[in-house]
């Protein structure tokens, strides 16, 4: 009997330290499984807030780039306007006189119509050359008055048509010439700054173009 209770006691000592080590394994599993499952939640909320942090920097980039998209365009907008602005400034200047300037022009062609008139045979009397050389001075200093105020005569005679400054009133027969200069100048034409003021009314050269002399070799 006594060895037999000996047994069971040995036995039943067995079983609890085999259930104290089962309970052991199953806490430190327990343990570890708690370990991972905090791990993996740190793991989530850093790369939560990586990603909460890069969208933040992608949306702080696309506000810098649209902020600067906009300064410059209001940038470019002040450029413009200042320019036109210049540019308005300046035309002022330019054309401020256009209509006084198309008004005078009458006056230097009386005045260029008066030296035309005179016979050259009269200018040989002294008071005729005295009145000659007075209105070729007010023809002069009319003119430079224009020039102060870039308005000046255009050169039109001998040189090629120009729609843009030249108003054709007849054609003139010539065969030494090339089609389209400019042989007679009936009224000046004026420019101020880069505008025409008025056209230079011209006759304009109908014939061919000047032929070219033909060498012939005698000796062949």
């Amino acid at each position: 009997m006594s060895t037999t209770n000996s047994q069971k006691n040995a036995e039943t000592n067995g079983n609890l330290e085999n259930e104290d080590a089962l309970n052991r394994e199953e806490l430190n599993q327990e343990d570890l499984d708690a370990g991972a499952a905090e791990a993996l939640s740190e793991a989530e909320k850093t790369n939560g807030g990586d990603a909460a942090e890069q969208s933040a920097e992608n949306a702080q980039a696309e506000e810098i780039a649209s902020l600067k998209e906009k300064l410059l365009r209001a940038m470019a907008e002040v450029e413009n306007t200042r320019r036109r602005a210049e540019k308005d400034k300046e035309d002022a200047h330019n054309y401020a006189v256009t209509k006084f300037a198309r008004d005078m022009l009458e006056v230097s062609d009386n005045l260029r119509r008066a030296l035309d008139s005179i016979p050259a045979e009269a200018r040989e009397d002294e008071a005729v050359k005295n009145l000659t050389t007075g209105v070729e001075m007010t023809e002069s200093g009319l003119l430079n008055v224009f020039k102060k105020h870039k308005v000046e005569r255009i050169d039109a005679e001998g040189k090629k048509f120009d729609p843009h400054l030249h108003q054709a009133m007849f054609e003139i027969e010539n065969p030494d010439v090339e089609p389209g200069t400019v042989l007679q100048v009936v009224q000046s034409g004026y420019v101020i700054a880069d505008r025409l003021l008025r056209p230079a009314m011209v006759g304009v050269a109908k014939g061919g173009q000047k032929k070219k002399a033909v060498h012939v070799d005698e000796t062949a």
